[in-house]
C-alpha cells in the first residue's frame, strides 16, 4: 500500500492526487492547518453572532442573495443547498475520480478560509480512508460558481444522505457511514456553501490528466525513437545544435530523450552514411512536436498545481486586521465574497492539452502507418508487418483503432468558449471548466492507446531488423520489456490485446522504470 499523503492545503500535488485516488493512499491532516480551520470558524461564529447580513452565511445563494436568513433557519438553509443542488446526471464517476474530489476539497478547506468546522474535515479524512465513496454524476456544473452539482452529490453523504459505495455495494448515504462507524455531520452557518463552491471535479481531473499526458509524451517519445530506428530514420534531427537556436524546453527534453533512448544503436550507425537525405516529418520533426505538447502539458502541471493549493469558494473568511476594506465583518473577521471559484484559469489550458494530446496522437498514427503501409515502408518489412500478408492481416487494424480515436480527440471540441448565463443571469459568464476536464480524460486516454499501438508495431517491426544489428540500449530495453507481454505476431490474433497490454506498461511505469534502468537516466 502506498504511504499517507499529507493534506496541508499548501503542498499537494498531482502526484498526491494520484496516489490517494488511483492507489488507495490514506490521508492525515497536520496540525498546522487544523489550527487555520478553527481560527477561519471562529471568525464565522463571530460574524453569525454579530447579526450582519452575510452571503454564502445568512443570506439566499445566486440570484436569491437579497434574501435575509432568520437565525433559526441557517441550518436548514445549508441543508437545502445541498440537496436543491444535487442535480446532477451522466454516467456515475469511477472511484478514482471521486476520491480526486474528496481529497481536492479537503485540501483546500484546510487552508483556513472557508469557515468549516473541523468536524466537517474529520469526516472528509474518515470517508477517504475508510473508502466511502459518494455517488456522483459526471454532469452538471458549468465551473462557476465552482463544480457545483457534482459537489453537492459528493456532500450529501456527509450529511447523510444520498447514496455511497462501500466495499462495492451501493447504499444510502447514512447507511454507507454507519458501515464504517461513521456519523454525519449537521451543518452550521456556511458549510453547506463551502463543501460544494469549489473547482475540485475539474482540478481533481485535472491532476489526473497531468499524470497520465506526461506518461503519454514520454511513452511517444520511447515509441518514436524506437520506430525511428526500424524504419531506418537518422536520429541527426535531435541533434542538439538544432534546438539551440530554437530553444523551447519541451523542444530539448524530447530530443535528449531521443538522444539517450537511441545510445549504442546500431541500426543507426548501419545507415548514418546512406544517401538518404531527410526523413519524414512524423520522424524527423519529433522533437519540435512532442516537445510543443510538452510545453502545453507543462503549463497545464503549472495551473493546477497553483489551483490545488488554492481556497475556490467564496465568500472567503479573512482575518479582520488582514484586509483594509472588508466588505462585511466584524472586527475580528472580514468575509468577501468574489470569484475564486470560476474554472477559467483551469478550463483554457485543459482545452490547450486536449488540442495538444490530439497532435500527438495523430503524429504517433502517421509513423504508425510508415511501418505499416507497403507502400511506403523500408523493404525489410513486411506488409502490415506480418509473414504471409494476404492470407493474415497482421496489424493492419490496429492502424483502423489508432486513426478513429485520433478523430475523435480532434473533435472533443473547447468548451472554455462556450457560455450559458444562469441564476437569474447573476452568473452570466461560466467557464465550462468540468466539460474541459472530462474532455481531456478522453483525450489522453485516446492517445495513450495510440502511443501504445505504435510502440507494439515498432516492437513488431524491430523483430524483422537483421539480427546483427542492435537498438539502442533504451529502445531495446522498451522492446524486450513489449515482449515480455506481447508475443512476436506470426499468426493473426485479436491485436487489441497486445495495444491493452502495453498500455498498461505505460499507465503503470513499468516501461518507463525498464528503460531508465537500460539508460542509467530518468527520462524527461
Amino acid at each position: 500500500m502506498p504511504g499517507e499523503v499529507r493534506v496541508d492545503g499548501e503542498s499537494l500535488t498531482p502526484a498526491g492526487v494520484e496516489a490517494v485516488a488511483r492507489e488507495g493512499a490514506a490521508v492525515a491532516v497536520p496540525e498546522v492547518a487544523r489550527d487555520r480551520v478553527r481560527e477561519s470558524r471562529a471568525r464565522v461564529e463571530d460574524v453569525v453572532d454579530s447579526g450582519e447580513a452575510v452571503y454564502g452565511v445568512n443570506t439566499g445563494f445566486g440570484e436569491l442573495v437579497r434574501e435575509r436568513i432568520s437565525q433559526d433557519d441557517i441550518g436548514d438553509l445549508q441543508r437545502n443547498l445541498l440537496r436543491s443542488h444535487a442535480a446532477g446526471t451522466g454516467r456515475e464517476l469511477t472511484t478514482e475520480e471521486v476520491r480526486a474530489m474528496l481529497v481536492t476539497r479537503l485540501n483546500a478547506l484546510v487552508k483556513g478560509y472557508s469557515g468549516i468546522r473541523e468536524r466537517a474535515i474529520d469526516l472528509l479524512v474518515a470517508m477517504l480512508n475508510e473508502r466511502v465513496h459518494p455517488i456522483v454524476p459526471e454532469k452538471g456544473s458549468l465551473g462557476a460558481s465552482g463544480d457545483l452539482a457534482p459537489l453537492a452529490h459528493l456532500a450529501l453523504v456527509a450529511i447523510g444522505e444520498g447514496e455511497a459505495r462501500v466495499d462495492g455495494d451501493r447504499l444510502p448515504g447514512d447507511a454507507a457511514l454507519a458501515c464504517r462507524g461513521l456519523d454525519p455531520i449537521d451543518l452550521r452557518a456556511k458549510e453547506g456553501l463551502a463543501l460544494i463552491n469549489g473547482t475540485q471535479l475539474t482540478v481533481g481531473l485535472g491532476a489526473l490528466v497531468v499524470r497520465d499526458a506526461e506518461r503519454a509524451v514520454r511513452a511517444a517519445d520511447i515509441a518514436g525513437a524506437l520506430t525511428t530506428e526500424v524504419t531506418m530514420g537518422t536520429t541527426a534531427a535531435a541533434h542538439p545544435r538544432i534546438n539551440d537556436v530554437r530553444p523551447h524546453e519541451g523542444h530539448a527534453e524530447s530530443a535528449r530523450n531521443v538522444r539517450v533512448l537511441t545510445a549504442g544503436s546500431g541500426i543507426v550507425e548501419s545507415h548514418r552514411n546512406c544517401d538518404r537525405i531527410q526523413d519524414a516529418y512524423s520522424v524527423r520533426c519529433l522533437p519540435q512536436v512532442h516537445g510543443a505538447v510538452r510545453d502545453a502539458v507543462s503549463h497545464l502541471r503549472s495551473v493546477v498545481e497553483t489551483e490545488l493549493n488554492s481556497a475556490t469558494d467564496n465568500p472567503l473568511v479573512f482575518d479582520a486586521d488582514a484586509v483594509d476594506d472588508r466588505a462585511s465583518g466584524t472586527d475580528t473577521a472580514a468575509i468577501l465574497s468574489g470569484g475564486n471559484f470560476h474554472g477559467e484559469p483551469l478550463a483554457l489550458p485543459l482545452d490547450y492539452v486536449t488540442s495538444a494530446l490530439a497532435e500527438l496522437g495523430a503524429i504517433a498514427e502517421r509513423r504508425v502507418d510508415r511501418m505499416l503501409n507497403p507502400e511506403i515502408q523500408e523493404d525489410h518489412l513486411p506488409p502490415f508487418l506480418t509473414e504471409g500478408s494476404g492470407l493474415k492481416s497482421g496489424y493492419m487494424i490496429a492502424q483502423y483503432t489508432a486513426a478513429d480515436l485520433v478523430s475523435s480527440t480532434r473533435n472533443l471540441g473547447r468548451p472554455s468558449t462556450d457560455n450559458v448565463p444562469v441564476s437569474g443571469n447573476q452568473e452570466d459568464h461560466v467557464s465550462m471548466s468540468a466539460q474541459s476536464a472530462r474532455l481531456a480524460r478522453e483525450a489522453v486516454e485516446n492517445t495513450l492507446h495510440v502511443v501504445a499501438t505504435e510502440l507494439v508495431c515498432a516492437t513488431q517491426a524491430l523483430d524483422f531488423v537483421d539480427d546483427g544489428l542492435a537498438p539502442g540500449d533504451g529502445t531495446g530495453a522498451a522492446a524486450a520489456l513489449v515482449r515480455e507481454h506481447v508475443p512476436h505476431l506470426d499468426a493473426d490474433r485479436p491485436v487489441a490485446e497486445d495495444v491493452e497490454a502495453t498500455r498498461d506498461l505505460v499507465t503503470g511505469d513499468a516501461l518507463f522504470e525498464r528503460v531508465g534502468s537500460a539508460v542509467d537516466a530518468e527520462l524527461a
